[in-house]
């Protein structure tokens, strides 16, 4: 009888991020802002550098440097003192802070020490022009870059958005997206004559020019006054499937300020972005604009000259789920063939959205796996033969 316990693997190259770098990515669409993550010094480290590899920009990100000593008697002090320093070095108008394994394993009540701090420091919080300060619990163990995105935007606006007089201008909560994408939805916004605040905005603070001499915080981000005065907004557009119908900051905003919400897919492929816009010319009362229906009428091109080239093409498909969920739809309405999508995410809600998806574009559905890493992924790729693979950049690993 062989008594040796069965090896566990539990992930080989990893298709996911911790939550705090979600955070920090939030956080850091937001002027002013500095993410600080309440746990070890590498846990910043690794992140500071994960996000600088990727953006190439400049990126702090403060912590409260926890040892062993910490993880017995508690982060506390430490969380307070990082905080003063901060302050004094920074000049920062808000602070993010989001915890790590760690200070959820010993289980650090940063909402009390957040309260206590602004109690023994009052003074000093004054003197630095009383920057918003903004906790997050984004335990690693519990989910991925893409959840402690969602849970630091929901708490940015759960605790700064106030009950203002409605300005009819609208929300645009556009997830997990690039900077560019970033800005182009802000100029769809901009050319409906819609007044919107979009949050958060990382179209120049992760996608600066070249400057002559180092900010230590950069230009840009949603203001923290437009995050205040959110609860007056007329409507709110908020973009991601995975996030459907779970507690987001749009829900939030419908449930404590009765603003209209507008859930829908990220605006990839002709589906999505007809949804996208018709929702603006709701909000807006104006027609779509001639130059974007213009670039509406080249795309359709484009999809009718390409289509002899990919039609029936097998796809693997694979990232983070709303990039999955909205590729998998372009590939569809191309007449490519996605075989397999897959994602180190656990919404259990990708495989709903491209099952519904999949009843209108495809002639039978892909496989869809959730919580994989890309060791699988290439496992279960191998039987299926792709032609191509898409997703993220993290694929070349």
């Amino acid at each position: 009888m062989n008594s040796k316990p069965q090896t566990y693997v539990s992930t080989t190259n990893a298709c996911k991020t911790c939550m705090p770098l979600g955070a920090c990515l939030a956080f850091r669409g937001i002027e002013g802002a500095v993410p600080f993550l309440h746990g070890s010094q590498g846990c910043a480290t690794y992140m500071r550098r994960y996000i600088i590899s990727h953006f190439r920009e400049p990126m702090d990100i403060a912590s409260s440097s926890l040892g062993e000593k910490h993880a017995v008697y508690g982060g506390g002090p430490n969380l307070k003192l990082g905080l003063t320093n901060v302050m004094s070095k920074y000049g920062a108008q808000m602070i993010g802070i989001a915890t790590t394994c760690l200070t959820e394993t010993i289980g650090d009540n940063v909402p009390m020490l957040v309260r206590e701090f602004r109690d023994e420091f009052s003074d000093l919080i004054q003197d630095h022009g009383a920057p918003a300060l903004v906790n997050v619990s984004t335990p690693s163990f519990s989910g991925t870059h893409m959840d402690g995105f969602h849970y630091a935007v929901k708490a940015a606006v759960e605790q700064l958005a106030e009950d203002v007089p409605s300005h009819c201008g609208a929300a645009l909560l556009p997830g997990f997206v690039s900077p560019a994408d970033t800005r182009y939805l802000k100029e769809v916004m901009e050319d409906f004559g819609l007044n919107s605040v979009v949050l958060p905005d990382i179209s120049l603070t992760l996608d600066a020019p070249a400057l002559l001499d180092y900010e230590k915080l950069p230009s840009g981000g949603t203001s923290i006054s437009d995050i205040r005065r959110l609860g007056g907004s007329g409507s709110v557009i908020e973009f991601g499937r995975s996030i459907a119908g779970s507690p987001t900051a749009g829900k939030f905003l419908e449930d404590r300020f009765s603003i209209p919400l507008h859930s829908l897919g990220t605006p990839i492929g002709l589906r999505e972005t007809d949804a996208f816009f018709q929702a603006v010319e709701e909000i807006s009362g104006k027609q779509t604009p001639v130059s974007h229906a213009l670039e509406r009428g080249r795309l359709i091109d484009a999809y009718v000259d390409g289509h002899k080239y990919l039609f029936d093409q097998r796809v693997v498909v694979y990232g983070e789920e709303d990039l999955v969920i909205g590729l998998t739809a372009f590939l569809a309405e191309i007449g490519a063939k996605p075989v397999l999508c897959a994602s180190g995410g656990r919404s259990r809600r990708m495989e709903k959205a491209i099952r519904e998806l999949a009843q209108d574009l495809l002639p039978e559905p892909p496989m869809v796996l959730e919580g994989v890493d890309f060791y699988q992924i290439a496992e279960y790729a191998e039987s299926l033969n792709p032609q191509l693979l898409i997703g993220n950049s993290k694929g070349y690993q």
